[in-house]
């Protein structure tokens, strides 16, 4: 039997084949091609570890993101036999890739604005969960020590405290343990604001509160010792974007911080936004720690129950800790 020019380019992937290779693409085979396992050229080369040939496939566009049927890319595969050339060239493409995408989506959103969405949404609390009407979870308990050691870094330095998006009010719980100065909670939902005034957390001295979006309130913030970002119904041109106000929302001896959910079900896309968070941050002055903490023994199945959404699905969740570059040398 004849293969066709797609099941050519995946054997000669596995095999190593760079020459084989070129030629089925300049003859226009195609880069992005599953094969019957569900698997591309990309995956079957970074799973036996051939970077010249990951390197030729991606020149010839094959998508560094594209998934198998059991929801892995040619990244996890790499990373899976630690094979660190393909890991750092899959990286970099990634990271590449994420970096123009960055551009055009900021170029093609300039003029845009949120659409309401999670804001008009009715949410619900239990005593381990906040969930929007899509039974998506919002918050969950299981989050509980990450916010505790998200509090421990923001207010290292004690003083004066922000945090953007109160929710369950974990990190702000954690955060009134070390007495700031003040402890600034920026909340958009009016049912989670509803539930701040009724819970008490106006009343408490050192705290104040501001209802809206941090899009919408920026002029009634002042400058910060310690910083923490946590929003839902949001995306990664929101925190980036955030980001761009921090040289003037943190004092240069400050520490920022923010929940670290990005691709939280894909280990491989997981790493390119860490690198990318970081590089950006690297960008604005502002040298990025990651720090591994455990979850995996706080994810059994019976957390997920009645949630649609795994929204984290590894073993480990990199805490990211901020500060100004002069600071950290």
């Amino acid at each position: 039997m004849v293969m066709d020019q797609g099941e050519q380019l995946c054997e000669a992937a596995r095999n190593g084949d760079s020459g084989k290779l070129r030629a089925l693409v300049e003859s226009g085979a195609d880069a992005s091609f599953f094969d019957g396992q569900g698997l591309t050229p990309l995956m079957h080369a970074a799973k036996h570890g051939h970077a010249h040939v990951v390197k030729a496939l991606l020149e010839a566009g094959a998508p560094w993101n594209a998934l198998s049927p059991s929801n892995l890319c040619a990244g996890d595969f790499a990373m899976e036999a630690d094979y660190q050339e393909v890991l750092d060239l899959l990286l970099n493409a990634g990271i590449q890739a994420e970096l123009i995408l960055g551009t055009i989506a900021r170029a093609a959103n300039r003029n845009g604005d949120l659409d309401g969405g999670y804001l008009e949404d009715r949410v619900t609390f239990s005593e381990d969960k906040l969930m929007d009407s899509d039974n998506k979870a919002v918050m969950m308990a299981w989050e509980k020590p990450l916010m505790e050691a998200h509090a421990k870094a923001v207010c290292s330095g004690g003083g004066h405290i922000l945090n953007i998006g109160f929710g369950m009010g974990l990190v702000d719980s954690a955060i009134q343990q070390y007495a700031p100065v003040t402890h600034t909670i920026v909340e958009a939902h009016p049912a989670v604001y509803e539930r701040m005034l009724r819970t008490g957390w106006a009343e408490k001295e050192n705290v104040k509160i501001i209802f809206g979006r941090w899009q919408d309130v920026l002029s009634q913030l002042e400058t910060y010792d310690g910083i923490f970002f946590d929003t839902y119904g949001e995306y990664y041109e929101d925190l980036r974007e955030f980001h761009q106000h921090l040289p003037v929302l943190l004092k240069p001896e400050g520490i920022y911080s923010f929940f670290n959910g990005l691709c939280g079900g894909n280990a491989f896309f997981h790493v390119v936004y860490c690198h990318l968070v970081s590089l950006e941050l690297e960008n604005l002055g502002y040298s990025t720690q990651l720090i591994p903490l455990p979850v995996k023994d706080c994810l059994g199945d019976e957390v997920w129950e009645g949630v649609k959404h795994k929204y984290w699905q590894l073993d480990t969740y990199y805490l990211p800790v901020c500060q100004s570059i002069q600071d950290s040398e």
